[in-house]
């Protein structure tokens, strides 16, 4: 079988099958896709899973892989060079050995990237820092990977990661939430920790070690061990890869002789394999932890976050959290609970700061009943009192955690604190986030809606009281999902299911790749869900599926950030108090069909004679080239508008509303007097609209038509401002209220709220 495989009439074959693979995926990036439409967005999947079934191939792969990135070099084909490069940065980091040679030529191009703009440098010098550590310890990659999605214990590199799926069941079909939950859970059934830690200390000795590494005997070895010994040899592995940067001199001939002590360590006298050796054999890439939410309550993102955190308190039992967490309001368990180590910003003290004036405590504090701090004993509790004034943040720390919690990857830095002389930098170094969550968002522009919600939520509440922002590292991702026949829901907003992922749309515009692997999954998933149940759709689905996921979870690391905007809502009755809101994509008006009380029956004789609509008042800041502030007003008659915030190209803002007023325009003529409408378009970031004669309108905001204000008179629209940026304002408007410009500490924030959703290349210039 060896000398098979390695026949050169064999390799010949297998390149020439591989190139055209390659070849088909650039065709697809050029806009000519595959005769056969099932095939779109399933020929990077094939190509993968084809070096799966033959891992020995894999360095055929990035040869072929390196020369086309190459030779788009050469050609300036800019647009093939960030998917060759996920292409082969993913195939690097499954391939069980891949010769320095290689990775040096990969190396070396990925440093020739530095010299292009945005996105290509930001990509190549992170692939190139990884490439760096890759050729010194092989297999750093596939461990580190490993180790953090599946929250492996390891203290040289104590990373964990987990993938989030969120879907509306109000929005998709339950076929696709039921088949969405079924891959999810059968994704994680077939893993253990003990055979994830397997994984890493084969892969780590087969790619120190190459052929010579008995693979066949290693796997029977770790399986015959029990877990604590498995865990043992599984720290080893990785003190010894980890410890390669960390101990000065420590070069790759040393690491390989490491590991291969390990090696002989862990087979002991258990005899070597004694069949023949079949070339290099590949380690699995296990699945990531994922786990899947029916969106039904608007906490629920927040919720899951913190728990996700939660185990890692160093005071309170994980179980602690989990006891109540429906019944008790989060937000106050975390602010006042004092074992849990979170302040509030102002706290009165009515005790007289004496011992034996303090009452005996009781009963302990409902949310931390198990934290020894909070114990029933009166003796413990008389004595356990903290030192009057619980130390709270300086303002440079604050600032840090409120800029490190609203930074946007991508977007404008915020600029550089002011230092005092001496002062050091550590406070803000060691806030070090250990956990990632990646949020992956099914559906189309209705549940982005809903996240704009949630995410301008979280934020208030960490501008409020910071939790997750020093603790947590939150990635966003979308995939665009249409159910195969129109939802109730969806029937009601739109007509056209096209329209609902005009977000999808503008990615796909920005990123080609995103284009060929993710957009394509829009009616893909609603096809796979509705399959009759055979072996060969469990196949697909499992496999197909949770891989796609996967690999847009690992390689989607480029933001695209879309402005979120607020919007004031001020209605009819004067008692209503104002709502205010956000959205992400559009606001729609539209004249309230009955009218809200009878005496309007004078308006409506007028309403006949000035035809269809009503008067609107519309105040706005025109946006000009030169960026200067322009306010316009005008008086029309108007059946509606429109605001679209996503542009129908990727060169466009994405900071400005598109509005479309469709207006009244009378018209008398010898037949008499008609009407016609006309479409009014104009761009802006700030608007006002009023019914001088106080008759309502309706308000939808991001499609959805749960989301719908009614009785409205007038509302404002502008950029939602980060929270972090209002708070800081507010107080700094206190200490100098004369103050019309950002000073002090609020210029170094960003000010805009900004949404940013992973893609593989971002926006492409």
């Amino acid at each position: 079988v060896l000398a098979l495989l390695t026949s050169p009439l064999f390799l010949a074959e297998v390149e020439s099958d591989i190139l055209r693979r390659v070849r088909a995926l650039l065709r697809e990036l050029d806009g000519h896709h595959p005769s056969c439409q099932s095939d779109r967005g399933m020929l990077r999947w094939t190509l993968h899973k084809k070096i799966d079934q033959n891992p020995s191939t894999s360095c055929v792969l990035v040869r072929i892989l390196v020369k086309e990135l190459e030779r788009a070099e050469r050609g300036d084909l800019r647009h093939y060079i960030i998917p060759l490069l996920h292409t082969l940065m993913y195939t690097l980091i499954q391939a069980p050995c891949i010769p320095d040679e290689l990775c040096a030529r990969v190396y070396d191009f990925c440093k020739r990237l530095l010299t292009l703009p945005k996105p290509f440098c930001t990509i190549g010098l992170d692939y190139a820092s990884r490439l760096q550590v890759e050729r010194t310890a092989p297999g750093t990659l596939y461990q580190r990977m490993v180790i953090s999605e599946q929250s492996l214990p390891s203290a040289p590199f104590p990373y964990q990661e987990k993938i989030f799926i969120f879907a509306d069941p109000d929005l998709l079909p339950e076929a696709i939430c039921n088949v969405l939950v079924t891959d999810t859970e059968a994704a994680q059934v077939s893993q253990s920790p003990q055979g994830c830690m397997s994984c890493v200390v084969t892969h780590a000795l087969q790619a120190a070690l190459g052929d010579t590494c008995d693979i066949h005997g290693l796997r029977a070895r770790l399986q015959a061990l029990p877990p604590g010994e498995v865990e043992h040899w599984f720290q080893q592995v990785v003190a010894a890869v980890e410890g390669v940067g960390s101990e000065g001199g420590w070069d790759r001939g040393q690491h390989t002789a490491r590991l291969e002590r390990i090696y002989h360590g862990l087979l002991g006298s258990s005899p070597a394999g004694n069949d023949p050796q079949e070339g290099l054999q590949g380690t699995p890439l296990p699945n990531p932890n994922i786990s899947f939410h029916l969106w039904t309550e608007d906490e629920q993102l927040w919720k899951e976050l913190v728990l996700f955190l939660r185990p890692l308190s160093q005071s309170c039992e994980p179980d602690c959290l989990g006891q109540d967490l429906d019944a008790l309001e989060m937000q106050d368990m975390l602010a006042d609970c004092g074992c849990c180590g979170q302040s509030r910003f102002s706290v009165l003290s009515t005790d007289s700061g004496i011992e034996r004036d303090l009452p005996v405590q009781d009963e302990p504090c409902a949310p931390c009943a198990p934290c020894a701090p909070c114990a029933t004993d009166p003796e413990r509790s008389r004595l356990h009192r903290k030192g009057g004034i619980k130390k709270k943040l300086s303002l440079l720390e604050s600032v840090a955690l409120l800029q490190a919690g609203s930074k946007v990857p991508g977007g404008k830095p915020p600029g550089k604190l002011p230092r005092k002389a001496g002062m050091s930098p550590e406070p803000a170094a060691s806030l070090q986030r250990l956990h990632t969550a990646r949020v992956v968002l099914l559906g189309d522009d209705r549940i982005l809606g809903r996240l704009a919600q949630a995410f301008h939520s979280l934020r208030k509440r960490e501008a409020r009281r910071v939790f997750l922002t020093p603790r947590l590292n939150l990635q966003l991702y979308h995939i665009p999902v249409l159910p195969g026949q129109p939802h109730p829901a969806a029937a009601a907003d739109h007509t056209d299911p096209e329209e609902l992922c005009e977000v999808a749309g503008y990615l796909g515009r920005a990123d080609p790749w995103y284009e060929s692997n993710i957009n394509t999954l829009c009616h893909m998933i609603p096809k796979l869900a509705n399959m009759p149940s055979s072996p060969s759709r469990a196949l697909v689905t499992d496999l197909f599926l949770t891989d796609v996921i996967a690999y847009y979870a690992r390689m989607g690391t480029q933001p695209v950030c879309f402005q979120v905007h607020s919007v004031k809502v001020l209605f009819q009755d004067p008692a209503q108090d104002p709502a205010e809101d956000v959205f992400l994509t559009e606001l729609l008006t539209q004249v309230q069909d009955s009218p809200p009380h009878r005496e309007l029956s004078t308006t409506k004789k007028k309403s006949s004679l000035d035809g269809p609509g009503i008067d609107l008042t519309v105040t706005y800041r025109k946006v000009v080239l030169s960026d200067r502030q322009k306010e316009l007003a005008l008086s029309l008659r108007s059946t509606g508008l429109l605001m679209k915030a996503i542009p129908a190209e990727e060169a466009e803002d994405l900071g400005c509303l598109s509005v479309t007023i469709t207006e009244i325009i009378r018209i008398n003529n010898l037949a008499g007097r008609s009407f016609s409408a006309v479409a009014n378009r104009f761009k802006t970031r700030n608007i006002k609209i009023r019914s001088p004669e106080q008759r309502p309108f309706t308000v939808q905001l991001d499609k959805d038509s749960r989301r719908t204000y009614r009785d409205v008179i007038g509302l404002e629209v502008s950029p939602c401002l980060e929270p972090s940026y209002c708070l800081q304002k507010t107080r700094t408007m206190k200490s100098s209220p004369h103050e019309t410009e950002d000073v002090g500490l609020v210029k170094y924030l960003p000010k805009s709220l900004l949404l940013p959703i992973n893609t593989f290349a971002g926006v492409m210039q």
